[in-house]
């Protein structure tokens, strides 16, 4: 397995730990004023994680069966270089995307969602729940994850290794989230307000456009060197 591979799964991992689901949810989760309920952490980011997995591992290996012919169609130079225009494309466009600002809508779907999980009636299983709806609501917009499912697909791994590899991935997903919730367990109220500027701008960014970038920018980079132009 190629580490230029790994690498740039990574990249696309930690791009997707910044989602609605990997983050924004668990901050706002996390800012409760309450006793911090670590197990419900480890439940929702879990639930997270499995979905992912699930969706991924089982994505790849249905396109086993046709995996000979898309390579074939896939490592032909009019494609890589069509790949490689596209993209160039997505990268200059990311620069292009005008900023929203979804504040007001964002703000009143996380708050139901948050109230409704820590409310003292709210089990195991009503933030698994909220956990399944998240990742089936954002899996067909994650264009890092989908990006990542691409690459695993088209490296013409064992069924084994395409497991292995969608778990590390799906376990760098939730990393970032695991460290707030350690430093929510350490410093207790103190990082609250860390929390909340994390939450206010994650809400305000557009983050489409940086996303879009990275991507473009790697999908561009995977062509070119397969077309062997910096050789």
């Amino acid at each position: 397995m190629e580490f230029a591979l790994l690498g740039s799964l990574a990249v696309l991992a930690l791009i997707d730990s910044t989602s609605f689901g990997t983050l924004l949810i668990p901050a706002w989760l996390l800012m409760h004023p309450g006793r911090v309920r670590a197990a419900r952490m480890l439940v929702f980011l879990g639930t997270v994680a499995a979905f992912y997995f699930a969706v991924g591992v089982a994505v790849a290996l249905g396109a086993d069966a046709f995996l000979p012919q898309i390579s074939r169609l896939l490592d032909t130079r009019p494609v890589l270089w069509a790949q490689l225009v596209v993209g160039v494309a997505l990268f200059f466009w990311s620069f292009r995307l005008e900023r929203k600002n979804k504040t007001t809508a964002g703000s009143g779907r996380l708050l139901s969602w948050r109230d409704r999980a820590l409310a003292d009636g709210g089990g195991v299983a009503a933030l698994a729940g909220l956990a399944l709806t998240a990742g089936a609501a954002e899996v067909t917009t994650m264009l890092p994850y989908l990006a990542a499912i691409g690459m695993v697909t088209t490296a013409a791994l064992p069924a084994a290794h395409i497991a292995l590899v969608m778990a590390g991935y799906c376990l760098v997903m939730i990393i970032p989230a695991l460290v707030l919730l350690v430093a929510r367990l350490a410093a207790g109220q103190h990082v609250i307000p860390l929390l909340t500027r994390l939450s206010d701008w994650m809400v305000r960014s557009n983050a489409v456009a940086w996303i879009v970038g990275i991507v473009g920018f790697l999908l561009a980079r995977d062509a070119a060197f397969r077309l062997d132009l910096f050789s």
